[in-house]
Order: structure tokens, then C-alpha cells, then sequence
């Protein structure tokens, strides 16, 4: 994927549903000088997202949308045009896009998963790693395709589950690798 062009940066646009703690970390990743990319816009398909804030802190154009049906899907496709955006990045986005959103940008949208796919697609995945008995969790960055967390696998990080770990422990251990697994991920591609 050499999107790039002598020491232009590629136009991306995060999309979030929560906190933000990714988007965070890819802003952070962003400034960096050997970053291939530039934080244009953040979408979120929620009002209330935390993550919004940083859209004001950093500057960075933001918009919600509802993603309810494919007008406001296309309401988004216009937008991103219209920036510019060539590479889509999927932080904690609790939307699934439809088949005609991810046709738009095939091959250019990134999401960032809590389990070692193929093992648990969807939702749960801390609860299901730990009920499975599970030697290992992690995180893994892929491609969208339009099955659900099916892509092709950029790269996986492994986190070992401890006896005691509850859901929650594991999600922040695995949120603290997920943030050094991105800017990994989208280095990767841009050297490809």
C-alpha cells in the first residue's frame, strides 16, 4: 500500500464510539516524524463519545453521523471525499459498515480487535478468552472486509492470561498493547 508520495503525509480519519484511547494514540503516533499519516478527521457514530474531546484538544475536524441506513452512509462517504481521506482507521467503533460503505474504500480501512483472530469475532472477547480457559488473549490489526472481523491480519500482539485476570484486568492489559499495535500496523503497510 505506498500511498505515499515523497514526504507527503496520507490523510486518515479515526472512527470511535468511546473513549478514545487508540484515537489518542495515533494522534500521538501522528506528530511523530517518521509517521506516514495525518489525523484529518474523527467520526463517531455517538454524541457522547469521550473521544470527541480530542478532536478540540488536537484541532481536528470532527463529525457524528448515525450510521443508521445507507443515506447516512453516504452523508459520511461525501465527507471523507471531500477531506481528502485515504485511509480509514477503526478505534473502538461499535458500528458494523455496510457492504456498499466498505466497497467505497476497499482495501483502506483498518480496525483494531481485542482477541487473537480468528478467536472471537464480535463482542465479549475478554469474557469468552477467560471462560475457554485461554492461555493467551491479545489484540490483532486487520483489514475490513465485509465479514465481521475477517479481514486479512496485519499483525497480533499475545498477552498472557493469568489465573486471577477478570474481564476487566485483561481488557487493560490488552488496551495497553493495542496502542503500540496500531501505529505498528499502519507503519507496516506503508513499507509494504
Amino acid at each position: 500500500m505506498a500511498l505515499l508520495t515523497g514526504s507527503n503525509k496520507i490523510n486518515i480519519a479515526v472512527f470511535i464510539s468511546g473513549t478514545g484511547s487508540n484515537l489518542k494514540s495515533l494522534i500521538k503516533f501522528s506528530k511523530l516524524k517518521k509517521s506516514p499519516i495525518i489525523i484529518k478527521m474523527i467520526i463517531s457514530n455517538n454524541y457522547k463519545a469521550k473521544g470527541l474531546q480530542y478532536a478540540n484538544i488536537y484541532k481536528i475536524k470532527k463529525k457524528v453521523f448515525n450510521f443508521k441506513n445507507i443515506l447516512s452512509e453516504k452523508k459520511v462517504i461525501n465527507e471523507l471525499k471531500k477531506n481528502d481521506i485515504h485511509l480509514i482507521c477503526l478505534a473502538g467503533f461499535m458500528k458494523i459498515l455496510s457492504k456498499s460503505f466498505i466497497k467505497n474504500f476497499k482495501g483502506k480501512i483498518l480496525n483494531i480487535h481485542p482477541s487473537l483472530l480468528p478467536k472471537y469475532k464480535g463482542l465479549n472477547t475478554h469474557e469468552r478468552a477467560i471462560r475457554n480457559k485461554d492461555k493467551y488473549s491479545g489484540c490483532t490489526v486487520h483489514f475490513v472486509n465485509s465479514r465481521l472481523d475477517s479481514g486479512e491480519i496485519i499483525n497480533q500482539k499475545k498477552v498472557r492470561i493469568k489465573k486471577l485476570d477478570t474481564p476487566k484486568i485483561l481488557a487493560k492489559k490488552i488496551l495497553i498493547q493495542e496502542h503500540k499495535l496500531y501505529p505498528a500496523a499502519i507503519m507496516k503497510i506503508f513499507s509494504l
